[in-house]
């Protein structure tokens, strides 16, 4: 859990130094839009890439199968939840919710609780849980923001995405057990290390757009009790009519349990579909999941 908390804290002090830089405007209006897209173009399809090469396919056995196909099922379920229960709320505010009832932060934050519960097998079950979250995320997720009522236009839009390129040539090293150069490598890694760095710094630049008060939105307290409690709650219910080890449950839930995504923001605003509508669903349910994800931690590992 102290991992948890530094993880949590230094999340926040990103967040804190990029609302200054655009408070003291150190980066201007339009310099915040060419970072959201350098983030969003190339720094997160280096990230992406990357975690799908550093996937151990030796870990995947019964565990890693049970893991999958709860989250292939799950993050499913996410998209129709969201259509079903988020259908009033104006358009760019309904897009955003919908975002992020598919997409938690169980990357960044997920991967070491993941660790710290159950080591290096937890870490390995973990990234495979992240695979149908990452497709998802780049398809229908994309495409959600998009805006477009051209399937066909919407599916270019999709398939030309430098996410969805890194999650099928990430997919495609990772089965293949490819060990690509060093020379190639090393860029992508050093590119990847910038994705939480520069992610966080945007979002504190949007954030400086709000007022304090704007963060008392009871629609988004609302949400976070669905992302953090109900959500999770779902996955431990089912998990619990499922044949599967303790193992595979914790991790699916405790993954289930994350905030919301910080790209949640970074796409809202590269489509300028109310980025800082998007920014409240990051801070507050990334401030609440640090009592949440205490209780989940305890109710499972006790």
């Amino acid at each position: 859990m102290k991992q948890s908390l530094i993880l949590q804290f230094a999340i926040f002090s990103l967040i804190g130094v990029g609302f200054l830089v655009r408070k003291l405007n150190i980066v201007t209006q339009q310099g915040q839009k060419s970072m959201t897209n350098l983030v969003v173009d190339v720094i997160l399809p280096c990230n992406i890439f990357k975690a799908f090469l550093t996937a151990d396919l030796d870990q995947i056995r019964a565990d890693g199968l049970w893991v999958f196909g709860i989250s292939l099922v799950f993050h499913v379920f996410c998209i129709l939840y969201g259509r079903l229960l988020f259908r009033r709320p104006p358009e760019e505010e309904r897009k955003c919710k919908r975002f992020a009832a598919l997409c938690s932060n169980a990357g960044f934050l997920g991967n070491p609780v993941a660790e710290g519960l159950y080591g290096l097998e937890g870490l390995a079950l973990a990234n495979i849980y992240l695979i149908p979250m990452r497709t998802l995320m780049w398809s229908s997720g994309v495409a959600l923001f998009s805006g477009s009522h051209d399937w066909k236009d919407t599916a270019k839009k999709v398939a030309t995405h430098p996410c969805i390129a890194a999650v099928m040539l990430g997919i495609v090293g990772m089965l293949l057990r490819l060990e690509l150069p060093e020379l190639l490598m090393k860029p992508v890694g050093y590119l990847s290390g910038c994705n939480t760095a520069m992610s966080m710094l945007v979002i504190g630049m949007i954030l400086a757009r709000l007022e304090p008060k704007q963060f008392l939105d009871p629609s988004v307290l609302l949400f976070s009790l669905h992302r953090l409690v109900i959500l999770p709650l779902l996955v431990f219910a089912a998990c619990s009519l499922l044949p599967v080890s303790s193992t595979a449950r914790n991790i699916c839930v405790i993954l289930a349990a994350m905030p919301v995504a910080a790209n949640t923001s970074i796409i809202a605003d590269k489509y300028d579909q109310n980025p800082l509508y998007a920014t409240k669903l990051v801070v507050v349910s990334t401030l609440l999941s640090i009592p949440t994800t205490v209780m989940w931690s305890m109710l499972l590992m006790g």
